[in-house]
């Protein structure tokens, strides 16, 4: 028996022989941002209340990475093989070098923490494009309490999604569509980038949003024509994945839910826990990390991801 739900038979030929969801590990407090050491064969993410990065080995099980990790969130590899975060705690984009055991090497360096001479809210997560730019989300979920970063006031006003040239430094906004803007990843061919909102999170009067924005991707620098792809419930659409086909894998409150590049739910991966974030890893880059709340969960599929 499986534990992917297809829902369109489209997702069947990805979900067949995909077998249980398996928990590999416990413990954290709220888990976030995975991120695939392929040279170690291991997978590092973030407790984020808990101020440190975790590592699970197959053969070692989990360990502390690094503590205190001034509340990272969202991580991924450049093409060199560098570790980017998105520090919370420092309200900056991140790299850490990474010698051949998976351990950092040198002190860390920070890319961007201001624009145009204000400090950034608490970039959330971020994905690096082919040209080798870094296109990351600024809410401000790390400012508002002390819980996952350091209580401050917004010096930017609002949420934007923004670029980065690690070139040239140049740091710019390419969108203030979004209202909170969390996870996001590009298509495989780089055409369109989505983009959750998660506006609703902290809202009590029912406002707020908690789908998926799609954007075109103009000339590899820009954005245009903003449209909801999904309404992701229950729950919210937080981080983010694709796969080599296309489709959208998403967080929510109760499973990993799977979209068509055409905005069609085709498929549905139930967790006992509330998902935050998910990443592609494994040694053929088929296995499906899951990161949700006090867990780090494991399934295999028949695909691969977009980036892997």
């Amino acid at each position: 028996m499986s534990s992917v739900h297809v829902l369109d038979p489209r997702f069947a030929p990805l979900a067949r022989g995909a077998g249980m969801l398996e928990r590999l590990c416990t413990g954290a407090t709220w888990s976030e941002g995975p991120v695939w050491l392929h040279e170690t064969g291991e997978l590092l993410w973030s407790d984020i209340p808990a101020n440190r990065m975790l590592a699970w080995h197959a053969a070692r099980g989990m360990r502390v990475w690094r503590a205190p990790a001034e509340f990272t969130n969202g991580h991924v590899r450049e093409a060199d093989g560098a570790l980017l975060h998105c520090s919370h705690g420092q309200r900056a984009i991140v790299r850490t070098r990474l010698g051949p055991d998976g351990e950092a090497v040198g002190n860390d360096e920070v890319l961007a923490s201001h624009y145009q001479g204000r400090r950034l809210n608490s970039p959330n997560d971020l994905v690096v494009k082919r040209d080798g730019s870094i296109w990351f989300t600024d809410p401000p979920y790390g400012i508002l309490s002390d819980r996952e970063g350091h209580r401050a006031e917004s010096e930017l006003g609002d949420y934007y999604v923004f670029r980065l040239d690690p070139a040239s430094g140049a740091l710019r906004i390419v969108s203030d569509f979004v209202d909170e803007p969390n996870g996001l990843a590009f298509s495989p061919d780089e055409r369109v980038l989505y983009v959750s909102d998660t506006s609703a999170a902290l809202r009590e009067d029912g406002g707020g949003h908690h789908h998926i924005v799609a954007f075109d991707v103009v000339g590899g620098q820009d954005l245009a024509r903003p449209r909801i792809f999904a309404v992701v419930e229950p729950g919210l659409a937080d981080g983010l994945r694709v796969d080599a086909h296309g489709f959208v894998y998403t967080s929510s409150e109760d499973s990993v839910q799977v979209y068509h590049p055409d905005g069609t739910r085709i498929g549905r991966i139930p967790v006992p826990e509330k998902v935050g974030n998910l990443c592609f890893g494994g040694a053929a880059g088929n296995e499906l990390f899951i990161c949700a709340s006090t867990s780090l969960y494991r399934v295999a599929l028949q695909t691969r991801g977009a980036t892997s």
